[in-house]
């Protein structure tokens, strides 16, 4: 009797290190939630979000796997390699996020008060999160964009930023949204209005390219994107300019934190917060528009 399911399945997807690094990456994302779940326990906004992206991330790995191991990819209309990518590299950003913040707020040396058993759960839970992190970090790694290899836009140092800059938008915002004082000035305002505007097209162009949408553009996209990033980067320097001077210059704001103020409370933190992730993001538009502009070069040659 022949085979007839054998040839339809792509064992690739589970043997290479890629796959098996994604297997990883489901093992110990399972046993991360499953630790917390079972007796770790999480609570307040901290502990939901860390709950939130270990699953979301087991979830979608586990979508990949599938897709990947049956070709059922080849059915959905997605650039399935940008969207691995982008997915791979957003997971990265999430997990270390989540292996930072757990064990920050629930980890605890002594027993008292939650049990000795309690405490080993957190901290093996910890370890499993740091653990899940390095394998989508590793995955991230060994499906980037060779020199001279011809690959996914995501895949590239200029479509991995991106992802990051997306990623940094979102701390400003939380940042923002908690007690900053920003519509106190017209100045800071149009910080607001900067880093939404950024945001948004960022996320714009992603999706395009993990929908596989840029052909059916009426203008290169290619270009755009090179364009958009020098406006990006104009856009984020008044931005870096503007906020600190509003917000800790005496005339305007505090240069000091005030005394009195309440901590996770206080405007002053959400505000030097805003000010330092804008000069991270400033730095990463810059250096993807320095290697945008390496790319375009090359590709002329």
């Amino acid at each position: 009797m022949e085979s007839t399911g054998g040839p339809y399945l792509n064992t690739a997807a589970v043997t290479s290190p890629v796959g098996i690094a994604r297997l990883l990456q489901m093992t110990f994302g399972c046993t991360t939630f499953s630790l917390v779940a079972h007796q770790g326990g999480f609570s307040a906004a901290y502990g939901t979000f860390c709950m939130f992206v270990w699953t979301f991330c087991f979830a979608i790995t586990v979508f990949i796997i599938a897709c990947e191991f049956t070709h059922l990819h080849s059915c959905l209309s997605l650039s399935w390699g940008n969207f691995t990518a982008a997915f791979a590299m957003l997971a990265t950003l999430m997990s270390i996020t989540a292996a930072v913040i757990y064990p920050l707020y629930f980890v605890q040396v002594g027993c008292y008060p939650i049990g000795c058993e309690v405490r080993d759960f957190r901290i093996a839970a910890s370890v499993f999160a740091g653990l899940l992190f390095v394998t989508y970090a590793s995955e991230v790694f060994l499906t980037r964009a060779k020199p001279g290899q011809v690959t996914s836009y995501m895949a590239t140092i200029s479509g991995l930023l991106k992802i990051v800059q997306a990623f940094v938008a979102c701390i400003i915002f939380g940042a923002l949204v908690n007690d900053s004082q920003y519509g106190k000035y017209v100045a800071t305002q149009w910080c607001v209005a900067v880093y939404s505007f950024c945001f948004v097209v960022t996320v714009v162009v992603v999706a395009f390219s993990v929908t596989g949408k840029t052909a059916l553009l009426w203008f290169p996209f290619e270009r755009s994107v090179v364009i958009y990033t020098f406006g990006a980067v104009l856009l984020y320097a008044s931005a870096a300019v503007i906020w600190p001077v509003f917000c800790f210059d005496s005339k305007y704001g505090s240069p000091r934190r005030p005394g009195l103020c309440a901590k996770g409370k206080c405007p002053w933190d959400s505000q030097l917060v805003i000010a330092i992730f804008t000069y991270v993001n400033l730095l990463l538009y810059v250096l993807d528009l320095a290697y945008s502009q390496r790319i375009r070069f090359v590709s002329h040659l």
